[in-house]
């Protein structure tokens, strides 16, 4: 057996979407951190192990933006063929991208050692390399869904669904339980040109008759969510019990809609199945904050704000599939969007523990909101960002300065409720061709130029050491990430035609001529900074092409 030591600022446990934006994010902002994930491919219930598509919050003009869509967007833009193992490509090649940020995959962490109320290093084992980890950091952060830390340190956390009155909630049993929302083994289909026949597993479940399922929707065109069990058993040791039902279940569906009644699938065949569950819930952390369904309702007005949610409170039976009643979740509303402390993300009583993903600090009732995986990842980049900040200047994580937390998030293109992006100085006192560039307001029609060239002018030539861009994605999209099914022909999912392609970024000096310049001729990214070493009086932005759009639409030109 080999041991291998790491002396770092941030140990990442979890490679799903949270844990990858976590680690990404503080990375980024300079400290040195290690991701330890325990499978062969990053994502999570995104990865193609498993297949979830990303969903956030509700409405027009909520859609996550940062870290999250920078890799959704680079997967249209590889990944035309919408295969998924390329999209776990993309989120490799994000991840070792960055130089500070050290990547340990198939490595199941299995031990911490504790000091008192600090996490003093945690072990993992890589079994494919017979090689031990050990990683000693300033701070943890478990990402990894089912709170792997708090099995292995003393960290308060929680498990179930609250009674009523513990939290004076409407959503929650009158009795507190240890049920929780179960868990999915997705499939996926693939249309052929021609019928394609299907002969199930002698062991596969038979349900001849329509009523044999709990509700109708055999459509092609879902990713058979309702395929759920696990609610009612432990959602951590059972996971293996869990899969065996659920592989059972599946293969049963699918003989149904192809060999009982006409459900239009002839053509179809089964091209994947997942034999890695999903999980919606299980063990969530007791942070510095609880958020409540009363929260959640009031619209998640806190001081501390650091990203946000807008799913429906969703709240899955526990029953899962074989709840028979009625559909198998009640859609609670729930404002969108709605936000999120990072007070919540904050363990009450380990010190240097932090977490993001569906086991931060929230009620059972908070948690059917909270758990969709854009949110997790937004959640990740601002806990990612915390760290990184508490690190640098020396401070622990609950106590550094919440506003400039939140500025950098806004910076970095992260959207947060209530908040404005204060515009940097430069772009203030120079002279803009459209005072719409430069408002701080970087989502929403009200806020979007439309133009043919945007410029500004200094009074003198003047140091520039950044040019910020942030393009139009088409935040209101119809379309996920990845396609949960495959017809024939599929032309949803592709880079947003609002996004420009091409464009030229001029500086130019006192007298007019032509000092230097950008030409950028393949940009497929929402977010964009090019730094640059410019003494300019006057910097002009030109776009050339787009991907289909008629119009230039552009919402942040900014001076730096």
């Amino acid at each position: 057996m080999k041991q291998l030591n790491y002396d770092t600022d941030l140990c990442v446990v979890g490679g799903g979407l949270a844990g990858l934006c976590t680690a990404i994010a503080a990375a980024r902002h300079g400290i040195k951190v290690v991701l330890m994930q325990d499978r062969a491919v990053l994502g999570g219930n995104a990865s193609e192990e498993i297949r979830m598509w990303v969903c956030g919050a509700h409405g027009k003009d909520n859609r996550e933006t940062g870290i999250i869509e920078e890799i959704q967007l680079e997967n249209f833009y590889q990944n035309k063929g919408l295969k998924f193992p390329l999209w776990d490509s993309v989120l490799y090649e994000k991840a070792k991208a960055e130089e500070n940020l050290t990547l340990l995959l198939n490595t199941s962490c299995l031990d911490a050692t504790c000091d008192g109320d600090r996490i003093v290093s945690v072990k993992g084992w890589q079994s494919n390399a017979e090689t031990f980890h050990t990683v000693t950091a300033k701070y943890f952060a478990d990402c990894s869904g089912d709170s792997i830390l708090a099995g292995l340190t003393h960290a308060e956390y929680m498990y179930g669904r609250e009674a009523k009155s513990e939290y004076n909630e409407t959503i929650p049993p009158d009795v507190a339980d240890k049920k929780t929302m179960g868990m999915s083994c997705l499939f996926q289909i693939r249309e052929t040109d021609h019928k394609v026949e299907f002969t199930p597993p002698q062991w596969a479940y038979k349900y001849e008759k329509a009523e044999d399922l709990p509700f109708k929707d055999d459509k092609w065109n879902n990713n058979f969510w309702w395929i759920e069990v696990g609610g009612e058993w432990d959602c951590i040791h059972d996971t293996d019990r869990c899969r065996d039902e659920l592989l059972k279940i599946c293969y049963g569906v699918w003989d149904h809609m192809k060999n009982y009644g006409d459900h239009g699938v002839d053509n179809w065949e089964l091209e994947w199945i997942g034999f890695l569950p999903g999980k919606r819930e299980s063990r969530r952390y007791k942070g510095k904050a609880v958020v409540t369904q009363n929260d959640v309702e009031a619209g998640g007005i806190f001081p501390d704000t650091v990203a946000y949610a807008g799913w429906s409170m969703d709240d899955h039976f526990p029953a899962g599939f074989y709840h028979k009643d009625s559909y198998p979740t009640i859609f609670h509303p729930a404002p969108s969007p709605w936000g999120l402390p990072l007070r919540c993300m904050i363990s009450a009583n380990i010190e240097n523990l932090v977490f993001a993903g569906r086991n931060i600090s929230v009620t059972h009732a908070a948690l059917s909101s909270s758990r969709v995986m854009a949110t997790c990842s937004v959640l990740g980049q601002a806990i990612g960002t915390a760290v990184a900040m508490a690190v640098k200047d020396a401070v622990a994580v609950e106590n550094i300065d919440v506003e400039k937390l939140q500025q950098t998030l806004l910076a970095d293109d992260c959207f947060i409720p209530n908040l404005e992006r204060k515009v940097s100085p430069l772009s203030l006192n120079a002279k803009c061709s459209d005072e719409i560039l430069c408002n701080g307001k970087e989502r929403g029609e009200d806020n979007v130029w439309i133009g043919d060239k945007a410029e500004y002018v200094m009074d003198k030539p003047t140091e520039i050491k950044a040019i910020r861009l942030v393009f139009d994605s088409d935040l209101n999209r119809k379309y996920h990430n990845m396609p949960c099914c495959y017809p024939l022909v599929e032309t949803s999912y592709k880079l947003p035609e609002t996004l420009i392609k091409e464009y030229k970024i001029l500086a130019f000096d006192n007298e007019g001529n032509l000092l230097d310049s950008l030409h950028i001729k393949n940009n497929h990214q929402r977010f964009v900074v090019h730094k640059v070493d410019w003494k300019a009086k006057r910097i002009v932005f030109e776009p050339i092409a787009t991907n289909g759009c008629s119009e230039f639409r552009l919402f942040s030109f900014e001076i730096m």
